[in-house]
């Protein structure tokens, strides 16, 4: 197993992405703490992990509220011995659909704000962990909105380029103490969206596309014709988390399939 004996702590833990990783993470052997802001969620999680044989835990955590991360991560160190690996899947409040030109700024910078504030506050509590055991594993979780130019996706490429920006920075600084930061780059992952689209959304178009027709759009973007899976999410952060990637750091694991602009 990539991760037995390994304590890991997955913030956003009742998501689709954050389930994922979780499950992959209990399947490798890990202890699994899983924290979110939704207690009954956490638990629906919990509960299959726990019947697939996994060891896991659950506590109701606000990822923007400074002293619940530190006094959660404090905990979870006491009782389990420490925290190997810390995966950050909070959700950030983006608003898609419509231009800059008509968008409200809060609007624009809520997913901004939300998500450095979460990756700063969670990463900062595990790490005051893992430097004095001089080991661990911080991963992040990004999409190819980073690097593209995509209309009417509001302050989304920014804060996942702002989430990369702070991984390198993270990782720099806690390089010498044994701790790796890393993060995980996904094309648009269809099985975490359960709504239409809004109208425009990442095309520019008048007119708004169905969820299949968006998902067609992003498909042609790719090399290998297909979308990341939820599965491939959590089986990359599972290894990457693992010891057969201890020389990588400060970059993204890029699981696209080769994602291009769209054609």
């Amino acid at each position: 197993m990539l991760l037995e004996g390994k304590n890991a702590v997955v913030y956003g833990g009742a998501g689709s992405v954050g389930g994922a990783v979780a499950r992959a993470f209990a399947r490798e052997g890990a202890r699994v703490f899983l924290a979110g802001r939704t207690l009954a969620t956490l638990d629906e999680v919990a509960r299959e992990i726990a019947a697939e044989g996994g060891a896991v835990e659950t506590a109701q955590v606000d990822a923007l509220d400074e002293a619940a991360v530190d006094g959660h991560a404090d905990a979870v160190a006491a009782r389990a011995g420490g925290i190997d690996v810390s995966f950050n899947a909070i959700s950030h409040g983006d608003v898609h659909g419509a231009p800059l030109l008509e968008m409200p700024f809060e609007d624009f910078a809520r997913p901004i704000a939300t998500a450095m504030r979460a990756q700063f506050l969670t990463t900062r509590a595990v790490a005051q962990h893992m430097t004095r055991q001089g080991s661990g594993v911080i991963m992040a979780i990004t999409a190819t909105t980073a690097r593209l130019a995509i209309p009417e996706v509001g302050g989304t490429g920014v804060t996942f380029d702002a989430i990369e920006s702070l991984c390198r920075q993270w990782a720099c600084e806690l390089g010498r103490y044994g701790v790796r930061v890393v993060w995980l780059q996904t094309t648009g992952l269809p099985e975490a969206v359960t709504v239409d689209v809004q109208p425009g959304y990442g095309t520019g178009a008048e007119d708004g596309m169905t969820r299949e027709e968006l998902f067609a759009w992003m498909r042609r973007s790719t090399m290998l014709d297909r979308l990341t899976s939820l599965a491939e999410v959590g089986d990359v952060a599972a290894f990457m988390a693992s010891d057969h990637a201890g020389a990588v750091t400060g970059a993204a694991a890029n699981i696209t399939c080769g994602q291009a602009p769209a054609r």
